[in-house]
């Protein structure tokens, strides 16, 4: 594949994309520029345009993994201006739905892996941004007497937490098979979630099914 044939956005965008492969495939340890261009088929020196070393492409890459969670959550916020439980449900969904649909760049996105991030301001102002929303996101919720009050930034950290330790335990199929044999991952995470909302939700607020029916159904 010729260099030639990339526009220099589209480079940019495409020595990303090879980037989260590699990243899954051999760790960050087997990383490195180099590689990255002879997978992408353009010169060693293509991506130093771009990208000063390997440290600046992750961060480029989690930077574009925090664009995306950010852009959906406002997407959801923008669908349901008036209806905070329907965006606490929502939010939680195109959080988990990016884990499974794109399981390396979000492995990639919230690993840690980047050194001293501080030194990449667009990853900064993106964690910021994204942080900041959901805390928006849980003060609207405590106003309408959805969740318990308290600190937001610390609420907001716990469902931070909530919902991505819910990704991580189903991708790493430490949750019981008794359990995602029943349940769908929407039914398992609304369930998950009524344990911190005040009133629990017994039907799914997009269709109105009915949680917990015990009915077997396969796993989406």
């Amino acid at each position: 594949m010729s260099e030639k044939s990339y526009h220099h956005g589209d480079l940019k965008n495409t020595l990303i994309q090879v980037g989260i492969k590699m990243l899954a495939e051999e760790g960050i340890e087997g990383f490195s520029l180099r590689k990255v261009a002879r997978e992408a088929g353009v010169t060693h020196s293509a991506p130093y345009a771009h990208f000063a070393d390997k440290q600046a492409m992750i961060a480029a890459i989690s930077t574009d993994g925090y664009r995306k969670v950010y852009e959906r959550i406002n997407a959801v916020v923008e669908q349901f201006p008036n209806e905070p439980l329907r965006q606490f449900i929502e939010t939680a969904w195109v959080y988990v739905s990016f884990g499974f649909d794109e399981p390396d760049h979000f492995k990639i996105t919230f690993s840690g892996s980047v050194e001293r991030e501080r030194e990449y301001p667009a990853l900064v102002e993106m964690t910021g941004k994204t942080f900041d929303t959901l805390r928006q996101l849980i003060i609207r919720c405590q106003e309408a007497d959805l969740i318990d009050n308290g600190e937001p930034d610390l609420a907001a950290v716990t469902v931070w937490g909530f919902v991505h330790g819910f990704v991580h335990l189903i991708q790493e199929s430490m949750v019981s098979h008794v359990v995602t044999n029943r349940y769908t991952k929407r039914e398992m995470l609304i369930l998950s979630l009524n344990h911190l909302l005040k009133t629990p939700l017994t039907k799914d607020p997009q269709d109105g099914s009915p949680l917990g029916s015990g009915i077997q159904i396969t796993q989406e």
